[in-house]
């Protein structure tokens, strides 16, 4: 597959999870407090600006354990789809970890751009649950696709497996001249034997 291709079919994936996410987000009217009134606005911080940074928060950030379970419940349930898609369990949690580094690096830019003050102090404890949460996300990310996998394989091993049981189950031997059949022939094309007469005797 050419590079163009991968990279129209990521930003794909990108957006279907981005967009979910947004309207997840929405749905639930999610919404964190960052407590940016705490600390002193930077004099060339626009509103547009803060309003921008609070609006990313909701996207990655949590402060109870309810907002906790909110925030990896959908960040999980978005990860499933690249998951089911693909094959591998490395191109899964790469396109995952695609979609959550954006929101997190835009985030970060926008607070140590234009809230220095807040990015400063909480930097540590904000960068600690980015991490966790990201680790969750590929851990997560790797094990069902694992997962996924060995459940399938499985499935396939016991339908080729019933197949070649049905395909013994319809092969016929002639006794006299050893000809196999894949099927239940009435007479051997080698040497001629009635092969009903037999097969009724064996099932008889």
């Amino acid at each position: 597959m050419k590079i163009i291709d991968v990279l129209r079919i990521r930003i794909v994936f990108f957006l279907i999870q981005i967009s979910i996410l947004i309207l997840l987000i929405h749905l639930f009217e999610y919404k964190h407090d960052l407590n940016l009134l705490l600390f002193p606005q930077p004099s060339d911080t626009t509103e547009e600006q803060i309003a921008i940074i609070e609006w990313l928060s909701n996207y990655t950030l949590y402060e109870d354990w309810s907002d906790l379970f909110f925030i990896y419940t959908i960040w999980l349930l978005i990860s499933i789809i690249p998951i089911l898609i693909y094959n591998n369990y490395k191109q899964a949690y790469s396109m995952n970890f695609l979609t959550f580094f954006f929101p997190n690096f835009f985030l970060y830019a926008f607070l140590r751009n234009y809230y220095r003050s807040y990015f400063n102090t909480n930097f540590l404890s904000l960068f600690m649950k980015t991490i966790i949460l990201g680790v969750t996300i590929i851990l997560f990310s790797i094990g069902l696709s694992l997962g996924i996998k060995k459940i399938m394989k499985t499935k396939i091993d016991t339908q080729i497996a019933d197949l070649e049981a049905i395909a013994r189950s319809i092969t016929t031997i002639c006794p006299n001249c050893g000809t196999e059949f894949a099927s239940i022939p009435k007479f051997c094309y080698n040497c001629n034997l009635d092969l009903t007469i037999k097969t009724e005797d064996k099932n008889g």
